[in-house]
């Protein structure tokens, strides 16, 4: 079985791993078929981590995939050999404080799929072969396919970002950051029922994207930098926004443009950022941030095979997984590449 195992920045490698262990019940043995390559996956190949996460052992990446059942360890599962799922990679315990509460994203014991928060890390899921939960496993409709199934993970990501931020159904959003989770944002918000999308980013393509998934208006900040001082007459237009670049100087001038007691919601990982709290409290702004998913997986699942939301303009290059080095050098240019999807050999 081969993995693509990240051992230092700039140190990735398609190895050999052992075997997965033998089935118990309650669990399944699926082929990898489809992995996205993420933000995060991106920021361990390049950085060795990001912000005080740091790589400590060599890693397998990945936590965007589909696959197909290969072996089923309890007969009375519901599943069968041969199914093709989304793979949840959101493993929570289920017995510490957080899990009672109904905060699963907050596991104390979250076993996440190619995490190096907790050491020793969490394996991923770039990998030929995986022994999975029953619960982890999705069903994909015919009409699904299986790179579509391996972005239910970042969509959910956007489904988990619109509930925090509390409902956008009939109000005007701002996205700010149009790479794959902003897009796929862009796409659940239409589908919430946004009155009004408006997305800007410094990328012409990344834009093209925005509208293709659905945002009403675009605006490329590079070309025009004052092109968000339409938005912030009268204290401001927007009802909620979502900042999805993780850039300080975005979420500062989205603020300008957020009306009374609007709604922010980080979405990018920032790092240590100043803020004009005057904004903050002189508009009564709730700033709220969000983090990773759990629920909303489910319906991410559903919502794609009931085609409610097309994904595919974010699938911009789909490469085979022994390829990885390649393709995470594409991934990490963000003017040829939006979503790089590993294909793990498995046919539709």
């Amino acid at each position: 079985m081969q993995a693509i195992v990240c051992h230092a920045p700039k140190d990735l490698r398609v190895e050999a791993e052992a075997q997965a262990p033998a089935l118990t019940s309650g669990q399944l043995r699926v082929r990898v078929a489809r992995g996205g390559i993420c933000g995060s996956d991106l920021h361990y190949y390049q950085h060795g981590g990001f912000g005080a996460v740091r790589l400590k052992e060599p890693m397998v990446l990945g936590h965007e995939i589909s696959a197909v059942i290969e072996e089923v360890g309890d007969a009375q599962s519901g599943f069968s050999v041969g199914q093709r799922i989304s793979v949840s990679p959101s493993r929570p315990c289920g017995g510490c404080k957080y899990c009672h509460e109904g905060l699963p994203n907050h596991c104390l014991n979250m076993r996440f799929y190619g995490s190096a928060m907790p050491f020793p890390h969490i394996q991923g899921a770039f990998r030929e072969t995986l022994v999975i939960d029953n619960s982890q496993a999705h069903l994909l409709a015919p009409t699904t396919t299986l790179a579509e199934g391996a972005l239910a993970e970042p969509l959910s990501v956007g489904l988990h970002a619109i509930q925090r931020a509390g409902g956008v159904f009939g109000k005007r959003v701002l996205v700010t950051g149009c790479g794959p989770i902003g897009n796929l944002l862009i796409g659940s918000l239409r589908a919430a029922g946004a009155l009004q999308i408006v997305a800007a980013d410094l990328s012409d393509s990344a834009l093209a994207c925005a509208r293709r998934m659905g945002a009403s208006d675009t605006h490329n900040l590079k070309n025009e930098p004052e092109a968000l001082a339409r938005y912030t007459a009268e204290k401001g237009h927007f009802d909620v926004m979502f900042e999805a670049s993780g850039s300080a100087q975005a979420l500062r001038d989205g603020l300008t443009c957020v009306r009374p007691r609007g709604v922010v919601v980080t979405v990018g990982l920032g790092g240590d950022v100043s803020i004009p709290l005057n904004l903050v409290v002189g508009k009564e702004i709730d700033l709220r941030g969000t983090f990773r998913f759990h629920p909303e997986f489910a319906q991410a699942v559903d919502l794609l095979n009931r085609k409610v939301i097309d994904v595919t303009p974010v699938i911009s290059h789909t490469i085979p997984f022994n390829e990885a080095v390649q393709a995470f050098e594409l991934a990490g240019d963000k003017q040829q590449a939006m979503k790089v999807v590993l294909d793990f050999g498995v046919k539709d």
